[in-house]
Order: C-alpha cells, then sequence, then structure tokens
C-alpha cells in the first residue's frame, strides 16, 4: 500500500467512485466501490511512478494529509 494521500468520491456524471492521488499529477482510477476504486488507485500509483522512473521524472515524496474537511 502506498503512502499517497487517495481522496475518494461519488462521480454522478460517471456512475462510479473516483480515487485520486493529488500529489501524482493525473493520477486517478474509478470503481464500482469504494474498495475498488481504492484497490485500482493503488496499481495506478505504481504505474505512474514506474513511468516517471522510466522517463526519468521526478517522483514527489508522500506528504500526508494535504486538505482538511
Amino acid at each position: 500500500m502506498s503512502k499517497y494521500e487517495i481522496i475518494i468520491y461519488w462521480s454522478e456524471e460517471d456512475g462510479a467512485f473516483i480515487a485520486e492521488v493529488p500529489e501524482l499529477p493525473g493520477c486517478a482510477a474509478d470503481g464500482r466501490t469504494h474498495q475498488e476504486a481504492l484497490a485500482n488507485a493503488e496499481v495506478v500509483i505504481q504505474e505512474w511512478i514506474d513511468t516517471a522512473k522510466e522517463l526519468g521524472r521526478p517522483i514527489p515524496q508522500p506528504r500526508g494529509r494535504l486538505m482538511y474537511a
């Protein structure tokens, strides 16, 4: 499990839960349930990191909680 903040919310437009990773630009996943969206986000996070490494781009360190409700 990654240490990046993951924000999960329901998208009426998509008819799915969306899991966004704010610290990794463009990194997001979806799922029919919270659990599925979270599991998909973990896969996409690793793919984002692997791609960044291949391209020689910097990988942000997890900062923890970014926003407060």
